[in-house]
């Protein structure tokens, strides 16, 4: 697996909700919830989608924030896969 080209990050950041930016190579997201069970729900939801790509958020949860980095670290870089974990969590948002 390599990662993606700039100009194929470009093109894939045109398909995903515009909340996600690119941070120090991973894509980044700060989802904000109306409480700490509703973002704690998401994180399930994101967890067992995550869990079966077998591709694994790097995430935090205070409160009704949850902040997420997608990279595929055995590629060095951004995937596709990534930015197919970020359409899933945009969904389950």
């Amino acid at each position: 697996m390599k990662p993606m080209e700039n100009e194929a990050i470009r093109l894939a950041f045109e398909e995903i909700d515009s909340g996600w930016q690119l941070d120090d190579g991973k894509l980044h997201r700060e989802f904000i919830f109306p409480d700490f069970v509703e973002a704690f729900g998401f994180m399930t939801r994101a967890a067992i989608r995550a869990e079966k790509m077998n591709h694994h958020p790097e995430w935090s949860n205070v409160y009704k924030k949850v902040e997420v980095y997608l990279v595929t670290h055995e590629a060095g870089g951004i995937t596709e896969r990534d930015f197919e974990l970020a359409r899933i969590m945009d969904s389950l948002a």
